[in-house]
């Protein structure tokens, strides 16, 4: 047993110094989780900070120059244009210089004095649906205010029902509050699934890999010489990533590091499986990294990283049940954010825990044919 143990650390030890050696794979591997999260922490936010928008006031009242300036005073809007005809708004939304386009009717505060509900249109850029909605919702939210301070500003009762929304565990309701913290799954995975993807296929291609079957490795021993390294790692990586969620995003964290590193080796298994079998059938660094680029890819995508699993078509949905990265997401999300323990993790871990089984155990197959 102990000279087992010393074999596989001997193993161990080579292969990070083959990992480590080169200066751009270590600083790859050491830099990309802090750029990557901060590349999309501030480019790939959801969230609108800036829509400009053009007002058409055709009753220019006390009135629409107050729900007007509800929409200058968010902090969201900006005005780009103050319209005098209907035939100005198209140019200003095919040239994307507007988002938003706000027409008030002439009668507008005549109507609001006499009780009755005037109508006002929004005009968005569909071509891009998602943000059209958010600047819609957002647009919601002023009008909102604005009937609300109607109300009171005239005497007039509120309406009988109204809805108090409160966001759980994401207050202010940031994207990046979601998406960074998911990260540290995602870069996790496509890091370490790589690294062990290459072990095998980089021993075939300098010439080293006919070297084990003359050496007192087991093919076990191999294994695990292969896919401790990368799980070290991988570990590295999600702490990185970690950090610049705390320490530059100020993201606070709510649950355990305990349960989340004890939920992260267990996923770093399942990835380094995959890889290893990705490897164990592979003859050169090439098709390694082709066949893990294929299938990272569906992965990441199949994820719920960007898209809800539950808007996914249902047999996307049952192919997202043999994707180890998808219970990771869930489970850094409830802990992260949540403060889940172990006991609430159970329907994210035993999953990993099967992939992990199945693709290690078809890893080291595949070894014993090699080594055979």
């Amino acid at each position: 047993m102990l000279a087992s143990l010393r074999r596989i650390l001997a193993l161990i030890r080579k292969e990070i110094l083959a990992v480590l050696k080169d200066a751009r794979t270590r600083n790859m591997l050491l830099l990309q989780p802090v750029l990557q999260c901060l590349l999309f922490g501030y480019a790939a936010t959801l969230d609108l900070t800036n829509v400009p928008y053009a007002a058409l006031d055709r009753d220019r009242s006390t009135a629409s120059s107050a729900l007007l300036a509800k929409l200058d005073g968010s902090g969201v809007f900006h005005r780009v244009a103050n319209l005098t005809q209907a035939a100005q708004m198209k140019p200003l939304i095919d040239n994307q210089t507007a988002l938003v386009v706000i027409q008030i009717d002439p009668n507008f505060q005549r109507q609001l004095s006499a009780g009755e509900q005037p109508a006002v249109q929004v005009i968005t850029d569909g071509r891009n649906s998602n943000t059209a909605g958010a600047a819609l919702g957002y647009v919601g939210a002023a009008v909102d205010s604005f009937n609300t301070d109607w109300r009171s500003d005239h005497g007039l009762p509120q309406p009988p029902v109204q809805v108090s929304a409160r966001a759980w565990y994401n207050a202010n309701l940031e994207t990046r509050w979601n998406l960074i913290p998911a990260l540290v799954g995602t870069i996790t995975m496509m890091s370490t699934l790589m690294l062990a993807a290459l072990s095998v296929a980089r021993e075939r291609e300098e010439g080293t890999f006919d070297q084990l079957l003359v050496t007192p490795f087991r093919p076990v021993e191999i294994m695990a010489g292969k896919a401790i390294p990368a799980m070290m790692i991988g570990t590295v990586q999600a702490t990185n990533a970690l950090l610049v969620a705390q320490l530059w995003f100020r993201i606070p964290f709510a649950g355990s590091y305990i349960t989340l590193y004890v939920g992260l080796i267990l996923f770093l298994l399942a990835a380094v499986g995959i890889g290893l079998f990705v490897s164990s059938i592979a003859a050169t660094m090439q098709q390694a990294m082709l066949y893990a680029f294929v299938t990272i890819m569906p992965f990441a995508l199949l994820s719920g990283l960007t898209t809800p699993i539950s808007s996914m078509p249902a047999i996307m949905q049952d192919f997202t049940a043999i994707n180890p990265l998808r219970y990771a997401i869930d489970l850094v999300h409830r802990v992260y954010l949540e403060g889940a323990g172990l006991d609430r993790l159970v329907s994210d871990l035993w999953p990993m825990a099967i992939i992990a089984a199945v693709t290690l155990s078809a890893a080291a197959w595949m070894f014993r044919n090699r080594l055979g």
